[in-house]
């Protein structure tokens, strides 16, 4: 009799490379942002999309406050075309970087979610910055 884990048989690779590279299209996380950020490789624009008062008490270093209902084409547009736009929020319990993510894939921009949000970063133990 097959445990739980097997009961239903894996994918064929071919899948699960496909399935895995698509997720990896739409989503980053803390460890990769940090990694970017620490290392001078950043091309990308990091948003915090939290309202600005959670900004200002704690936001990961280098973030701009740009809360997702303040994501205008006007606003976007100082950004070339081609910015990737990676976008979090307080943490797995918001759906902030969803928002976030909609309205800049609506605004025809490119982006992903950093999954783990500020409370993620927090757990990495990574710096955190205050202030405006």
């Amino acid at each position: 009799m097959p445990s739980t884990v097997t009961e239903i048989p894996a994918a064929d690779p071919a899948l699960i490379a496909a399935h895995y590279a698509a997720r990896l299209s739409f989503e980053t996380d803390c460890w990769d942002v940090h990694h970017a950020l620490t290392t001078g490789v950043v091309d990308f624009v990091l948003l915090d999309v939290r309202g600005p008062k959670l900004f200002e008490a704690t936001h990961v270093p280098g973030a701009i406050n740009l809360p997702h209902g303040k994501m205008t084409e006007r606003k976007i547009a100082e950004w070339p075309e081609d910015t990737l736009f990676v976008v979090y929020c307080a943490g797995p319990h918001c759906n902030g970087t969803d928002r976030a993510a909609f309205r800049l894939a609506r605004l025809g921009r490119k982006v992903k979610v950093m999954i783990g949000g500020m409370t993620g970063w927090a757990d990495e133990g990574f710096e955190i910055a205050s202030g405006a």
